[in-house]
């Protein structure tokens, strides 16, 4: 994501301290006591200015909420957002999707958001794909054995791409759609999705759940 740069950025970051997790590693874990009451933890990589962060924990006050984004000036917009709509249940860090390991242990997480990821189109950058299969396999490290992937994109070579390669390491997919607000609006939109779906563009969305059982290496393509 390129973004220009932020006034006062820095000041803007710590102000939003009480939602801006900056020890994310300590809490490997941990991470419900941010919220002990809550029924769920869901985790969205990429959550860019955060419109669909901060809707998606209004409308589920029971449910945990971290959002991932690399890019700070987009980072403190969402961070902002948040406070300014005063939610108790959503918490950004600053990280990388390839750290995810590092950060939550195995099974901690309900459901992992994957909403307009950079589609990385040639071919040599296939492995910087968030659907690439070994992103895939820290997810279902850090997911529970039942844990989904929700998966939306505006980029029908990227989906179909994905879909492929879901199939090929042995991901069952459910409720894929290449044209996701066809008859009307479905759920919570991104601010991206706004954009394309005013544009007449097809937005593309899939389920992806986690294989039953859990080994320590990496699933094998299917033959």
């Amino acid at each position: 994501m390129r973004m220009r740069k932020r006034n006062n950025l820095e000041p803007r970051m710590e102000a939003c301290s009480t939602v801006w997790i900056q020890d994310p590693e300590t809490r490997r874990g941990s991470w419900r006591t941010l919220m002990p009451e809550a029924g769920a933890l869901h985790l969205e990589i990429g959550c860019g200015k955060g419109k669909f962060t901060a809707e998606m924990a209004a409308l589920h006050p029971d449910v945990l909420f971290l959002a991932v984004e690399r890019v700070r000036e987009a980072l403190v917009l969402a961070m902002e957002k948040a406070l300014a709509m005063g939610l108790k249940n959503v918490y950004f860090l600053s990280v990388d999707a390839a750290e995810l390991e590092q950060l939550f242990a195995p099974g901690e997480v309900d459901r992992i958001y994957l909403n307009f990821c950079d589609p990385w189109p040639r071919s040599k950058n296939a492995k910087r794909r968030l659907t690439y299969h070994t992103f895939l396999e820290k997810y279902r490290t850090v997911l529970r054995p039942d844990g989904e992937i929700h998966f939306k994109t505006d980029n029908a070579d990227l989906f179909a791409w994905s879909l492929e390669e879901f199939a090929r390491y042995g991901y069952p997919v459910q409720n894929v759609t290449d044209d996701l607000h066809r008859d009307g609006i479905v759920g919570v939109m991104t601010g991206y999705e706004e954009k394309f779906h005013a544009l007449g563009t097809p937005i593309h969305r899939c389920e992806i759940l986690m294989p039953a059982g859990r080994s320590t290496g990496e699933l094998k393509p299917q033959i």
